[in-house]
């Protein structure tokens, strides 16, 4: 595989570059099928394999969708691939590349190398490909970005194929950081009218679109140097010129899910009036890490007005969203008739589905082996990165409980926070030395993804890989001061993490608001600090009892709260939070420092690092069952954590 690779990188970059030939159009009343397949949310898992536990993952992994997508393909005679985002962050793998051995200009990023060998067709650009710089994306997305701060001399490697963004630009040169979009002709085999085979040309144009929040939540990085406009204004101005140049069909890669809010154009997930725009003949969702069409589904975003979470439709647009990490492959099948100028689709045959990577007897699907052949080098380099020791720790650290009260994989993160904060302005910031320092922090694990999706480091030596697995993301350290009425604000917004239960129902109600995802379940770890929840009142009228040292928080009373660049600069709507507050940026990430602090602590206890409870959940007496999930065989960990 090592040597081919070249070959069919080679193949791929004529495909896409080569100037296209004028294609004559499919003769009238000629028919095809062509599927349009979707990978979202990648987040860098490129192979099956848990990099936190160091254990093989079959749940995950763009090698067991490579096996979905060589599937389609033999169903299907005519396919296209796309991806939809979030695919170079979000696990140690990434990170290794970004941050640690840095990939060279000549070097193709491991995802996009097993990308271009599984031949994509086309990608969109997630918020999190932001993470790390514009300087770094510039160069492993192979272009050469004309904003400021990013001095790149020449084009690195890539990509084999076209990455489209319409609604970032430049704040030098007023024009879009990517292409726009981009009009894929593809050559397909159909039938003629009188049922002869035939071979022709279809023009798949797309569109891709990333959420218009990356501004606050990479604020760091991107502010002063690139702008974005609503999704819907930019497809309304390029849907129409992709019309123009003679696109067929019109894809839109949108980087988001629904919301059926009054729309703005910072709307986060725009997806429900995208959906709108004439012209869009498809939508390949993602962001929201779920998984549509599903019947079955909960999630509120899929039981709007307009949306069939049962046939994949919104507003009657064909709309897949294949879930995260290479569980799912999203398709979309249209049959296309040709009228003597262009191939129209046959709205009412379109079926879309997301295949999962899991059959129904729980088994996966196998693996593609050339998917780690072509990462193996840097798979095995990231094992050995993981692996550095860092201290130890007498007890596991864990989040199966974390949603009702266990602080064992959250307190030490937020002992670091603290710590770090209290310095800085012992040394920096005088003027706010009287004022008590909290931090918050959240489970980014806990269990959405299955039961294996949950922080576990056992007790014992501690390496790179369990401060990685207690804190998932690069987010950089902030501070920002707010008020006791901010503060409570702040834990109500937490506290919609529960359903509102009613204490008079027999049947049983489930605790935990899926459709909240656990990252923005801010807790404070501190003794100093204590509060209630009370989960039979509605969201927002939730926190009782709010204390520090005994006594009620003043509304007006100030703090210092460490949180992180992404809640700071208003990730997750928080009351109040949207940057105007901060007071500490820092340069350092979250993991950063709390790998610095187990260094110097070299062994955490429970008693010391493990155990404090800030908040509890208010007494009440229900007629029936309250339900909580967690994975199985874990209850003794609860029993342990005192709950």
């Amino acid at each position: 595989m090592r040597h081919s690779l070249p070959y069919q990188i080679g193949m791929a970059l004529v495909a896409v570059s080569a100037p296209a030939l004028a294609a004559k159009p499919a003769p009238k009343g000629a028919t095809a099928v062509l599927a349009v397949l979707e990978t979202t949310d990648l987040h860098s898992n490129v192979v099956g394999y848990d990099y936190f536990k160091l254990a093989t993952e079959p749940s995950i992994g763009l090698d067991r969708t490579a096996s979905l997508i060589a599937q389609a393909r033999s169903e299907y005679a005519n396919t296209v691939l796309f991806d939809n985002g979030d695919t170079i962050q979000g696990n140690a793998l990434a990170d290794y590349q970004a941050l640690v051995a840095p990939v060279r200009c000549a070097q193709t990023l491991g995802i996009y190398k097993v990308m271009n060998a599984l031949k994509y067709d086309g990608a969109s650009i997630g918020n999190h490909e932001f993470n790390y710089g514009l300087a770094y994306l510039s160069q492993v997305t192979g272009n050469r970005f004309k904003v400021d701060g990013v001095d790149q001399p020449k084009r690195c490697a890539g990509p084999a194929f076209p990455q489209v963004l319409a609604n970032v630009y430049s704040v030098r040169t007023k024009q879009p950081l990517f292409e726009p979009y981009r009009i894929v002709e593809k050559k397909i085999a159909g039938t003629d009218a009188q049922g002869r085979s035939i071979t022709a040309t279809v023009k798949v144009g797309i569109i891709g679109f990333t959420p218009p929040t990356i501004m606050s939540w990479d604020k760091r990085w991107l502010e002063g140097k690139v702008y974005t406009t609503g999704v819907v204004e930019a497809a309304e101005k390029y849907v129409p010129e992709m019309r123009r140049k003679g696109a067929d069909i019109v894809v839109a890669i949108a980087h988001g899910g629904l919301d059926a809010s009054p729309y703005t154009p910072q709307m986060e997930n725009a997806g429900y009036y995208l959906a709108r725009v004439e012209g869009v003949d498809a939508m390949l969702l993602g962001h929201s890490h779920q998984l549509f069409p599903n019947a079955a589904s909960s999630a509120p975003q899929f039981n709007l007005p307009g949306v069939d979470k049962a046939k994949g439709l919104v507003h009657g647009v064909p709309t897949v969203m294949a879930n995260l990490w290479g569980k799912h492959l999203g398709l979309i099948a249209f049959h296309l008739r040709a009228d003597g100028k262009r191939w129209t689709i046959e709205k009412d045959r379109t079926q879309v589905e997301a295949r999962a990577a899991q059959n129904a007897d729980k088994s996966f699907v196998a693996p593609d082996p050339q998917v780690l052949a072509l990462i193996k080098e840097e798979h095995e380099a990231t094992i050995q990165y993981v692996k550095t020791p860092v201290g130890s720790s007498e007890f596991r650290m864990t989040t199966y409980f974390a949603d009702v009260g266990d602080p064992s994989a959250l307190q030490v993160v937020n002992q670091a926070q603290t710590a770090y904060v209290k310095k800085y302005i012992a040394a920096n910031l005088p003027q706010y030395a009287k004022l008590p320092v909290l931090s918050m922090s959240a489970a980014f694990k806990s269990g959405n993804a299955g039961a294996f999706d949950f922080t576990d480091v056992p007790a014992g030596n501690l390496a790179l890989n369990n401060a990685a697995d207690l804190y998932l993301y690069p987010n950089a350290l902030y501070a920002v001061k707010v008020d006791g009425a901010g503060l409570k604000a702040w834990l109500e917004t937490s506290a919609r993490r529960f359903n509102t239960i009613d204490p008079s129902k027999t049947e049983p109600q489930e605790l935990i608001n899926a459709s909240f995802p656990s990252y923005n379940f801010d807790t404070v770890t501190d003794g100093a600090i204590g509060y209630e929840i009370d989960v039979t009142q509605p969201p927002g009228q939730r926190i009782r009892k709010l204390t520090l040292n005994g006594a009620p928080v003043d509304p007006g009373q100030e703090f210092i709260v460490a949180t992180n660049n992404y809640r700071a600069s208003g990730g997750g709507n928080f009351p109040g939070l949207d940057g105007s507050k901060t007071v500490l940026a820092s340069p350092d990430t979250s993991r950063e420092v709390l790998i610095a602090y187990v260094r110097e602590a070299k062994k955490l206890t429970r008693a010391a690092n493990g155990a404090a409870r800030s908040w509890r959940f208010a007494p009440v007496k229900t007629a029936g069952p309250v339900v909580f999930h967690s994975a199985p065989g874990m209850l003794e960990l609860a029993e342990e954590a005192g709950l």
